[in-house]
């Protein structure tokens, strides 16, 4: 059974075709919570849009109230959806899925429509840790290139990202990494990508990470460390970031061994 629920103009009901197939053994309430997550990942409910109420949707597919209430609140459970005191049920945002390749964060969010932004927090030029020396294959105190920046997506904090870079690699000016990604001017500088060694893993915010990032302390982040190689085997940058993981995912893809 088709609907026409919501409208994408900011703060109003979407305009939004869901349908229910009662003869598929997928329950009812997933259904409905995914066309829903979808049209949100896609763009057709943007941040701000209104759901109608549970009633009206419940009436308009023919599915009880506590199904209804079910899909809602799971998404509600994963920060997509927002149930606001005499607002009604809002769109938050869309989790960004990350697939695990040689891409970065700021590619990511702009191909899908994320609207990316950045703040530089640091940029300056400081001696190699023991850790950032032997990703970069430099020796320890040798000075390294650090950059530290918050992402946003939709004007909300995503992700802190800290970069080391050999000394002299490239130009790295503030104004420009504001703008724009940092494998972008890579890239730009005639540094050619070619491959990376990465580890994923996640643990509880601290109080000044919380604060950075918009959560509160002890939040579930997600860490991810990567160093990244060019096309002659030379160690170009090892990355240290954190995400929010209440809107961000790595996604892979496994095959299995032959």
């Amino acid at each position: 059974m088709p609907c026409d629920y919501a409208r994408t103009v900011p703060n109003q009901p979407a305009e939004l075709q869901l349908r229910v197939d009662r003869t598929s053994p997928v329950p009812l309430y997933f259904q409905l919570s995914q066309q829903l997550e979808a049209a949100i990942e896609h763009g057709t409910l943007t941040p701000g849009s209104l759901l109608g109420n549970e009633i009206d949707l419940a009436g308009r597919l023919g599915l009880s109230r506590p199904t209804v209430r079910q899909a809602i609140q799971s998404l509600v459970d994963k920060g997509l959806l927002v149930r606001r005191r005499g607002v009604g049920t809002q769109v938050v945002h869309s989790q960004v899925k990350r697939p695990l390749e040689l891409s970065s964060l700021y590619d990511d969010l702009e191909a899908a429509g994320q609207r990316p932004a950045t703040r530089v927090l640091h940029n300056a030029v400081e001696p190699a840790t023991a850790e950032v020396a032997a990703a970069l294959g430099v020796p320890e105190g040798s000075d390294v290139h650090l950059v530290e920046r918050l992402r946003y997506a939709h004007d909300e904090p995503m992700a802190h990202l800290r970069n080391h870079l050999p000394a002299g690699l490239l130009a790295l000016d503030t104004e420009q990494l504001e703008s724009t990604g940092l494998y972008r001017m890579m890239r730009a500088a005639g540094i050619t990508l070619h491959s990376a060694r990465q580890s994923v893993g996640a643990r509880a915010a601290t109080a000044d990470e919380a604060g950075r990032l918009g959560e509160v302390e002890g939040a579930p982040l997600l860490t991810m460390e990567r160093t990244t190689f060019d096309d002659t085997g030379r160690a170009v940058e090892f990355g240290s970031h954190v995400y929010r993981a209440s809107r961000y995912a790595f996604e892979f893809q496994l095959l299995v061994r032959p």
